[in-house]
């Protein structure tokens, strides 16, 4: 089969590049050069990806689980081809290692949490989302904030990431971690950043 290397536009509406109509992209390559310019392309569309359809955990077996949220982007059934659980946990290691996940749970090495925003980031959208919805100075849990009652930008966000994003509020004294009843809850303050 002769396939030329284009994009393709997946019926989610998300574009896969180029590179992925190239069989060599599924496979870890041996060169070191190769093998990085192919993981930091990979780094790119597992990040885009993730936010397009709001995913935050990726997993090394998720490349065998048969219709998993992740099986349009780690295969490729137009070319015959999936990138393999050892060559994924490689990948995910190099994301670990340059800050754009963190390994959750802790201490095993095959799931992570996508950070396709920052925690600086996602601490902005928390901030404006407190501001725009009158939130500032009232006490929140963090299941209110990740479960509204009116779906925001920050629905279904896993409480490590939300933790960090309040961790870089309250060094910017625009919020403070309070105890409550059942559980960890925020006050956001109208404090600017960097005073």
């Amino acid at each position: 089969m002769n396939m030329t290397l284009a994009p393709y536009t997946l019926p989610s509406g998300f574009v896969l590049p180029s590179i992925h109509s190239g069989p060599p992209f599924f496979t870890q390559q041996p060169n070191p050069n190769s093998r990085k310019i192919a993981t930091d392309n990979w780094t790119r569309l597992l990040l885009s990806y993730a936010r397009h359809k709001k995913l935050f955990v990726l997993r090394a077996e998720d490349v065998d689980v048969p219709n998993c949220e992740w099986e349009e982007v780690l295969s490729n059934p137009r070319i015959g081809r999936k990138i393999r659980a050892a060559h994924l946990a490689a990948i995910l290691a190099h994301m670990v290692t340059s800050g754009q996940a963190v390994y959750d749970p802790p201490n095993q090495t095959s799931a992570v949490l996508l950070y396709w925003r920052s925690p600086e980031e996602w601490a902005q959208v928390l901030h404006d989302w407190a501001s725009s919805t009158g939130q500032l100075n009232t006490i929140m849990t963090f299941y209110e904030i990740v479960e509204p009652p009116v779906p925001s930008p920050l629905s279904g966000l896993p409480f490590p990431i939300l933790r960090k994003a309040i961790t870089v509020l309250t060094k910017s004294n625009r919020a403070q971690i309070i105890a409550v009843a059942d559980g960890e809850g925020v006050r956001f303050l109208s404090g600017q950043p960097g005073r």
